[in-house]
Parts: C-alpha cells; structure tokens; sequence
C-alpha cells in the first residue's frame, strides 16, 4: 500500500521580504497631520540699542489665573467680552493722530494703533484650552479691525487675503499683488502681542 503523502509546506521564505515592502509603503503613502501652532514673531536676539519706553495706557494688560479667570486692566471681565475689550482698547485713537480709527479718543486709554500693546500673562497652572481660546479671542481683535479697514480700502476681508497669500498654491503673480495690500492693512492695525514671564499661584 503506497504511503500517503502529507500536506504540501508554504515556502515562508520571502514572508520577511514582502512583509518589510509593505511597511516601506505604507510609510511613504500614510499623511500624519501636524499642528500649525500659534503664529508668533520672536524678539531679535541682539537688543535694541536705546531702551524703549511705553506709557502705562497704551499697554492693555490680560491676565488668566489656574482658575481660567480673566482680568483684563484689574477688571475681572468674561471671556465672551475680551474681544470687544482689546478692539476698544486697539481702536481707542486717545491722540486723535489715527484718521481711520472710529474709537471713543479716551484719554486714559491707547494713543493709538501702532503705540498699542496687549500684554498677556497666565499661571502655570492654567489649562492650555483657556490659554489658546484667550490667544485666539485677541488675535480676533486684531482680524476683525484689519478685516474692516481691508473691506474700506480694498473691498474685501484682511483674513481672505492673508490666507490667499499664505498658500503655497497661489501664484507668485497673485503674491505679488497681494503683499502690498496685507502689508498696508498690518501697518495699520500692528499686531503687538507679548507674553509676560509666567507666574504661579500660592
């Protein structure tokens, strides 16, 4: 009686090989997504030759406790009013040298747009979502005001621009007729926020 021949074996031997190829390939096919962060422009490294000095009011003070509390100018404000707060303060005109700034001219309060500091500081206990929705409600200030003075000059909103000029994809023709435009409206309304050294609470 013949014997029985068993079952036929696999050849595992290029199992590693075809296995090590499609770790190649999903490696260069996969797209990991990636925060874009916070835009923000450092100090220069070497410091400025003269000291300079800004008043008191044409510095608006933001500070945000473990609690997520906000005290913006030693009053304790609400989040949902720290924007229509900063834009007071950035469109004040207290010198009445800004012929675009539609503000109430308090003199206690900014000279004007390019004098105009918002100073933020936060505790080191402070939740990050506080910190980024306080970061985004006055870089909102800054975009609203931009975007109606860009709708008065140019017809259309700063944030628009800024974006187009921003892609990769538009072309450098577009970018060059776009860069005066967004530099003008920048001019106008300068974004000067600085961040205070962090404090922490006892």
């Amino acid at each position: 009686m013949a014997r029985r021949a068993g079952a036929p074996e696999v050849n595992a031997g290029s199992m590693a090989d075809i296995a090590f190829l499609l770790l190649i390939f999903f490696l260069v096919t996969t797209t990991i997504e990636t925060d874009a962060g916070l835009d923000r422009m450092l100090p220069p490294i070497e410091p400025p030759d003269t000291d300079v000095v800004i008043k008191e009011k044409n510095i608006f003070e933001v500070n945000i406790n473990k609690s997520g509390q906000l005290l913006a100018d030693d009053e304790l404000i609400d989040l949902k009013t720290l924007r229509d707060k900063a834009k007071e303060f950035l469109d004040n005109n207290g010198d009445g040298t800004c012929t675009y700034c539609k503000g109430k001219k308090d003199a206690q309060s900014s000279d004007n747009p390019t004098k105009a500091v918002i100073s933020l500081k936060n505790d080191r206990e402070t939740k990050y979502g506080t910190y980024i929705t306080v970061q985004n409600e006055l870089v909102g200030a800054y975009n609203d005001l931009r975007n109606r003075e860009a709708q008065r000059l140019f017809g259309r909103a700063f944030t628009d621009m800024e974006a187009e000029y921003l892609n990769p994809e538009t072309s450098s023709e577009a970018k060059e007729a776009l860069k005066e435009k967004v530099k003008k409206v920048q001019d106008l309304f300068p974004q000067k926020l600085s961040e205070a050294e962090t404090s922490t609470s006892n």
